[in-house]
């Protein structure tokens, strides 16, 4: 993985006036070597600083979920095995809201595709999953960016609260409502 990120590093810095376009398809490519977000996020604000880092790692981001959204349809066992994934871990009858998304998007080790797929099964309209990707990515984009010099320094204490306190967040972004169709409450086995 370092290879990868020292690749990025050379491809900005040879890049020059079209570094900006090569670290956004580098978002986009992200998935593909099997990168973290946050890694590419906290690249970003080394190379560009902290606003243009934000504002580039947000567009990669948007385009990496808009590329989801089209190739997740084409996919039928990634869908599946997504789908069951979901279930597995938020249950059967969950949902997760936007908030909730946006929260345990800041969360590194939780699967950033499977958050995007939470995404498209609440918004059937591409309309509404472009607009509520953008805001889920949006705190992910600027909190890796910004504060991605100090994550460094964090204790293993601090970094324990942190997770603690965005668990308590997840919990209290929470859908207080969950509707069971009658059909599906009493299916047989």
């Amino acid at each position: 993985m370092n290879d990868q990120l020292a690749m990025l590093f050379v491809m900005v810095e040879t890049a020059g006036i079209l570094a900006p376009i090569a670290f956004i398809l580098f978002h986009i490519l992200r998935q593909f070597l099997f990168i973290p977000v946050s890694l590419v996020c906290i690249a970003g604000g080394v190379l560009f600083g902290s606003f243009f880092g934000s504002v580039f790692s947000m567009i990669g981001l948007v385009l990496s979920s808009v590329f989801f959204y089209f190739l997740i349809s084409k996919m039928p066992k990634t869908h599946d095995k997504l789908s069951r994934l979901k279930k597995r871990w938020f249950g059967e009858y969950r949902n997760l809201t936007v908030g909730q998304i946006s929260v345990l998007k800041l969360i590194p080790f939780v699967h950033y595709h499977l958050l995007n797929f939470c995404l498209i099964e609440r918004n059937k309209s591409f309309k509404d999953y472009l607009k509520n990707s953008w805001i889920t990515n949006l705190p992910l984009a600027v909190f890796y960016t910004v504060f991605g010099e100090f994550i460094s320094r964090f204790t293993p204490s601090m970094i324990l609260i942190i997770l603690f306190s965005l668990g308590v967040l997840v919990f209290i972004l929470r859908e207080k409502v969950t509707i069971i169709k009658w059909r599906e409450f009493f299916k047989t086995v």
